[in-house]
């Protein structure tokens, strides 16, 4: 579990509700991961637009996008991560240190913003994104070891936390989230394939109310909570009734592996298939009224009526030859245009700078040093003033006063050894490298190394 961010506690200041303008997104934003990078696309005019643009090839790996809330901001945003996933450094080579890291784009101010990095050597990044007005989840994890991560939106002072992890907790599937501020994800049990709602309030499992397979989902639930769409590994999509509300079940204790409850699942209505000729779905999203469904299958997106037959074809095809890999649907937003859409800039430059920064001194970088060479890290609050920022050397006394963060040399870089472990925002990481050289003392943060401004009284 990370520290809190460096905005204080409290939920987010309100917001006023914007006024209407010309060219209102009445009908919402589709967000899309392509080929090019993360974009949104008008369904009104089928006009789309990268946002955050990522490099050709495979270099990132890259899971989402989903629409969620961001403090201060009266229309929603979108998180995004990615796996740096080119060739990693080893003992004789060069290469990357292979991180994860989860964004935030604002697309009608044309900015990103880098909420969290993980330092990942075992798998491939996170995936199974979701995300409603209460909370972003996530899954990471390999083998046997994949665990669900969240984040609370509701909280300005709120950081990617583990919610569960092996082998103390179930390995869980993230795989879709209940509607506005629930705090209910559902998920897919990796050694059952059993599906269960992870309550992220109160840290238990509830029996989910639909009979679903062992390779079904992702999911996605309608904005009113009554209808759900299903990926399937193939024969496409299902549609039928779910009912988002559970009774409350007893919490376990702090820290321990959450359990199902007692609670019986509602009957299962028949479902409905949307074209029985399609293959799997890597992404579903409905319309703000959830009488239009969009897909992410077979590296385009499609638009599909709700309410066709089984084996109607898509009403929209879009962005063929991109490929397609995510998709989510935005409320309406109408104190924006499609007009006021603003591209960011990539991610990468954010994603180099932390390899920069994390790389050891060439003194320490020997055969002979390496083994030496000690790391050790603190995290403060730029916007206030704090003795870490000044910390020159890790002596017995400074450890003592200032326990440091887990951290350990990585080949020819070092990295923390917590998921999570670095935060954007305000925060600053102070660094002392010593051992096999003298004390060598820098700061950096995610995005900037400069200080925040002081935070008003």
């Amino acid at each position: 579990m990370v520290a809190a961010s460096c905005a204080g506690s409290g939920p987010p200041a309100a917001v006023e509700s914007p006024s209407p303008v010309d060219g209102a997104l009445s009908q919402g934003l589709i967000a899309y991961a392509g080929a090019r990078g993360v974009g949104v696309l008008d369904p009104a005019t089928g006009k789309a637009i990268v946002v955050a643009p990522l490099p050709a090839g495979s270099a990132f790996k890259v899971s989402g996008p989903v629409w969620a809330p961001a403090p201060g901001l009266p229309y929603p945003v979108l998180y995004f991560t990615i796996h740096d996933d080119r060739p990693a450094e080893s003992r004789t080579t060069s290469g990357v240190v292979p991180y994860d890291w989860l964004f935030r784009v604002d697309p009608f101010a044309g900015v990103i913003t880098p909420v969290a990095a993980s330092y990942d050597f075992q798998s491939e990044g996170p995936f199974g994104l979701v995300a409603n007005s209460h909370y972003l989840a996530l899954t990471v994890g390999c083998c046997t070891t994949y665990e669900v991560d969240a984040l609370d939106l509701t909280k300005s002072s709120s950081a990617l936390k583990v919610v569960t992890k092996p082998p103390t907790q179930t390995a869980l599937f993230s795989e879709g989230a209940a509607p506005g501020v629930s705090g209910l994800v559902a998920v897919r049990a990796f050694a059952t394939g059993l599906w269960y709602w992870l309550d992220l309030d109160a840290n238990v499992l509830h029996a989910f109310p639909l009979k679903l397979g062992p390779d079904d989902g992702p999911i996605a639930i309608s904005a009113d909570g009554t209808t759900v769409a299903v990926s399937r590994p193939d024969h496409g999509p299902i549609i039928q009734p779910i009912d988002v509300t559970v009774p409350s079940g007893s919490s376990p204790a702090a820290g321990s592996s959450p359990t199902p409850t007692t609670t019986t699942p509602h009957p299962a209505s028949k479902p409905r298939a949307l074209n029985s000729k399609l293959p799997h779905a890597d992404g579903v999203a409905w319309s703000p009224d959830a009488s239009l469904l969009a897909l992410a299958v077979s590296g385009r997106l499609q638009i599909y009526s709700a309410s066709g037959k089984d084996g109607t074809p898509a009403a929209k095809t879009y962005l063929t030859g991109s490929g397609v890999s995510g998709v989510d649907w935005s409320e309406a937003i109408h104190g924006q245009s499609f007009a006021s859409v603003k591209p960011a800039t990539a991610p990468q430059p954010v994603v180099d700078a932390l390899l920069k920064s994390t790389k050891l001194p060439a003194a320490a970088d020997t055969s002979a040093n390496r083994p030496l060479t000690k790391v050790y890290v603190w995290q403060y609050d730029s916007s206030k003033a704090s003795p870490i920022a000044t910390i020159a050397d890790a002596t017995a006394t400074v450890l003592q006063q200032y326990p440091p963060m887990a951290a350990a040399v990585a080949f020819h870089h070092w990295a923390p050894s917590a998921s999570w472990a670095l935060s954007g925002g305000c925060y600053r990481y102070r660094v002392v490298i010593k051992g096999s050289i003298p004390p060598v003392a820098f700061t950096f943060g995610l995005g900037s190394n400069e200080p925040c401004k002081k935070a008003s009284p």
